[in-house]
């Protein structure tokens, strides 16, 4: 297998604090990568920075800020060494085309999701590739890989998803086109496409309702783990054959309407 060595190479993760993007970096860590954790919440991306010691730094900022963006890239691709970055950062939304009183879906509330969902991906993935293209070359002329997380939303987006569907729709819509644009640098472009995971969001429901959502689950009847993810992005990386594809991520589950 064609594979790009990761011992002593360095990543960017937004959203790195906690949930899928925790999940990756605690991986990437294991098998000797460098993990910047770029978040907004800085109290906790200074915790799992901690926690990790050598393996990990944090950069505190915003993915729709540009100028934040372009000092976490800086950060994470001092020494030359950015191979992997990874695209965590983001949010749901709910609300219908209509409401019940037959008003329209809030503009502002939509402009949000796709400035943190799409722009906030669109931001990170330029600026990350841009650094990356500047670096010498591995083995077979590879220079690094970006991963972005969608959801199935992309697929199966459910009643009031209009807004988070769109915004994992576009993110999908992006991976071709930029594998496309990045093979001549030989950087390679995928999309996880998550399904029901165990991240902090979920957590704040009750027991019942989480046991109820596992067993809507295909199988295995359980929620996604972090740490699934995180396998997934470490896959990703290494295996150099696998570029501009979306990967779902879900246990077989097929999202009902509702």
């Amino acid at each position: 297998m064609r594979a790009m060595d990761l011992t002593g190479t360095s990543a960017l993760i937004t959203g790195g604090a906690s949930g899928l993007g925790a999940g990756t970096v605690r991986k990437l860590t294991s098998i000797g990568v460098r993990c910047t954790i770029f978040d907004r919440n800085e109290d906790g991306a200074k915790a799992l920075a901690a926690e990790l010691g050598a393996s990990a730094n944090y950069a505190a900022g915003d993915v729709t800020d540009p100028d934040d963006c372009q000092r976490a890239v800086d950060q994470a691709a001092e020494g030359g060494n950015l191979r992997v970055v990874v695209n965590c950062a983001g949010t749901g939304w709910v609300g219908r085309v209509i409401n019940k009183d037959n008003s329209p879906h809030d503009l502002g509330a939509f402009k949000f999701i796709q400035d943190l969902n799409v722009i906030g991906t669109f931001n990170v993935m330029t600026r990350a590739a841009s650094a990356m293209a500047q670096q010498a070359a591995l083995e077979h002329n590879e220079r690094g890989v970006i991963v972005n997380t969608a959801s199935v939303a992309a697929f199966d987006g459910q009643i009031g998803q209009l807004a988070y569907s769109a915004s994992k729709g576009a993110v999908v819509g992006m991976t071709l086109p930029a594998a496309r644009d990045l093979s001549i640098v030989g950087i390679r472009v995928n999309t996880i496409a998550p399904g029901l995971f165990d991240t902090p969001l979920l957590a704040m429901l009750p027991q019942a309702q989480r046991d109820a959502l596992a067993q809507s689950v295909l199988f295995p009847k359980e929620l996604g783990s972090p740490a699934a993810f995180g396998e997934l992005v470490a896959h990703l990386a290494q295996n150099s054959y696998i570029n501009a594809e979306v990967i779902r991520l879900d246990g077989g589950i097929r999202m009902p309407p509702k």
